[in-house]
This record gives C-alpha cells, sequence and structure tokens, in this order.
C-alpha cells in the first residue's frame, strides 16, 4: 500500500495532486489569525485562550483549535496547556511592527482568494471575477472597508533597499527627470534617486496613494529631488520627464487598455526618451516544471481572476508597443536573473 502522508480527512495516494489541492489549509488559517488579531492580541507575552478568545471576539474552544494548527506550522507556541506565545516567525503577522506582514496575508489569503475562488468561470470565460461572479453576492474587496489601504500598504511600501537591483538594472546616468507612473509608496523611485542623485524625480499616481507617499519623500534628500503628481494614467500622463517608469502596472490591463496607456505615454515622452516597462517576461515556451517561473505564471492567472489582465511574453510585449509608437530595444534582468522583473527598455519611434 502507497504511503500517504498525514492531511486532512481520507487521502488517496496520489499525494502530490492532493496535498496541491489541500494547500489552501494553511492560507485559511493564516487569514483567520489575522482577521480576527490573534497575533496583536498575543503581543509580547504568553496569555491564556480565555483571555485571548475575549480579546478577539472568538469562541474559546474554537479559537484553541486555531491556535494549536497555527503552533504546528511555527505561527504561536503552546508553553502550557492552553496557554500560548506568539513565536518569531508569527511577529510580523501584528499590524503594529515594522514591516508588518499583516496587509500582505489579507490581502492574498482574502480579498484576492475571493477572486481565486472563481477561477475555473475565469477559465471558462476568458472574464475576471467581477464578471462572473453572481450579482447578488457582494466580493470580499466591496466588503471590507479597509481593502483600498490594504492594497497600497502592500503595494510599492517596500523600504527602497529591495528596490536598487532593479534600479540598477538601467543606466539613468544620462537622465535628467524619471517620472514613475503607478508608483504607489515611491520604493523604486526612491531607489533610483539614492543611485542617481542627480536626477530630479516624478511620482505619478491616485491621489490616495501620492497621500499614503508622501512621508517617504517629506525629508532630505527626497524633498527636494521629487514632485508627487495625482493623475489617472488612462486619461493623461503629466509631460516633462526624459525617461518614465511603468512597473507592474501593464500587467493589469487587457490589450486594448494597455496599448491605450502607451499611447498616452508616447504622446508626452521627448523624441530621445526612454520608456521602461518592469514586468515578468514569460519565456516562449513551458516544457518542464519550474517552481521559479511557477511564480510568474500563478501571477498570470492572477491577473486573469482579478483584473483581467496578463503577464506577456517578449513578443506579447512587442506586439502591444508597436501600435502605440514604441520599439522594443532590449531587455534587462538584475543580475542576469531572468525569472525576476525584466526590465523592457523601449523608445519613441
Amino acid at each position: 500500500m502507497a504511503e500517504v502522508s498525514p492531511g486532512i480527512g481520507n487521502v488517496v495516494p496520489n499525494t502530490g495532486l492532493v496535498e496541491m489541492a489541500m494547500a489552501y489549509s494553511r492560507s485559511r488559517i493564516l487569514c483567520a489569525a489575522a482577521r480576527l488579531g490573534v497575533a496583536d492580541a498575543l503581543g509580547d507575552a504568553e496569555r491564556s485562550v480565555e483571555s485571548l478568545a475575549n480579546t478577539c471576539h472568538a469562541d474559546a474552544n474554537a479559537l484553541y483549535r486555531l491556535l494549536r494548527a497555527l503552533a504546528s506550522i511555527g505561527i504561536t507556541t503552546e508553553t502550557k496547556p492552553a496557554h500560548f506565545r506568539l513565536t518569531a516567525f508569527g511577529e510580523p503577522l501584528r499590524k503594529d511592527v515594522p514591516q508588518s506582514a499583516w496587509p500582505a496575508v489579507v490581502f492574498w489569503a482574502d480579498l484576492l482568494a475571493d477572486s481565486w475562488s472563481l477561477l475555473t468561470d475565469c477559465v471558462r470565460t476568458g472574464k475576471p471575477a467581477d464578471r462572473v461572479r453572481d450579482p447578488d453576492i457582494p466580493s470580499r474587496w466591496s466588503q471590507d472597508p479597509e481593502a483600498s489601504d490594504i492594497f497600497r500598504a502592500v503595494m510599492g511600501t517596500a523600504p527602497a533597499e529591495e528596490y536598487l537591483p532593479l534600479a540598477q538594472a538601467w543606466d539613468f546616468s544620462q537622465s535628467r527627470i524619471v517620472a514613475d507612473l503607478g508608483g504607489g509608496g515611491g520604493a523604486l523611485l526612491a531607489a533610483v534617486l539614492q543611485i542617481y542623485p542627480h536626477l530630479h524625480g516624478m511620482l505619478v499616481d491616485h491621489e490616495a496613494s501620492i497621500l499614503a507617499a508622501q512621508p517617504r519623500f517629506a525629508a532630505e534628500p527626497l524633498s527636494s529631488h521629487c514632485e508627487l503628481i495625482v493623475a489617472d494614467l488612462t486619461q493623461s500622463i503629466p509631460p516633462g520627464a526624459d525617461t518614465y517608469m511603468l512597473k507592474h502596472v501593464l500587467h493589469g490591463y487587457r490589450d486594448e487598455g494597455a496599448i491605450n496607456l502607451l499611447k498616452n505615454c508616447r504622446a508626452i515622452i521627448p523624441k530621445d526618451g526612454h520608456l521602461l516597462i518592469m514586468e515578468f517576461v514569460l519565456p516562449p515556451l513551458v516544457s518542464h516544471a519550474d517552481p521559479q517561473l511557477e511564480g510568474r505564471l500563478m501571477s498570470d492567472l492572477n491577473m486573469l481572476a482579478v483584473t483581467g489582465g496578463k503577464e506577456r511574453s517578449e513578443r506579447e510585449w512587442k506586439t502591444l508597443l508597436e501600435p502605440a509608437g514604441f520599439a522594443l530595444r532590449h531587455v534587462l534582468y538584475p543580475s542576469g536573473d531572468k525569472v525576476m522583473v525584466g526590465v523592457l527598455v523601449a523608445e519613441p519611434v
């Protein structure tokens, strides 16, 4: 008889496929812990289940079962019967710590998982979840008043140092003004300005994102080197830069919408300007299992379910750029690693 890995309920011998099918269980218990505020309730102390249940507004017996499961994956530890502490591994699940993982956990395990639950219908119809969902069933995104804040906390709010490899992939030494379009919290632009202090920067995004980015750019030297601009990229793009960046923006659009946005860029970019598109670049063929490539392809399906957009191959990027008036000159990769985000260097023609 084939050996069966332990898991939920009865498991058939084909453990590889079944373990994939059961992988959601960790995501769901992490989501429950985040939504209940378990990590914040524990803080730096050991607490009893009864005390935690009162703080988290949860059923004590059910919470105990969740805490035991969290202990089995290293988030908590049971120090004595029905008493728990938060582990170092679980510490980032707190809201009140630097670089908290709480927004990302809720973003992926709750808000976006809601769209992923409709993936079958998305594939069947080619439409995103909001277009195949029963109109009488509201999305998790629409039900959460913090959804937009959570999105902004996840996108572009990492330390600028994490973006240095991407900022170093292209030589900005000949640029004068660089604009980061849809730059979120401004981490990428801050990294570029850190390496090239002679540059002037323009961070362009919706008003809420610009407001959230203001603290990063409030202090010197960034405050005197960067202008924060509110704009809707689908309507118009502010002129004035010679280098424009779009990082993980165009993958959120169908081809028609992406081409229209690129045409907006073409309308204002100078003849000797550059457009840097920072996105995953899919290979022309996927012929074997590849754990590193898997992440990019999962992102592709995430775009299908959530926005209707897509990840693209180099050939597909060319088919977007050419009708918008750009030529793709080359593709660069940080440290030569083609698994990472590629920098597609385009010029107006």
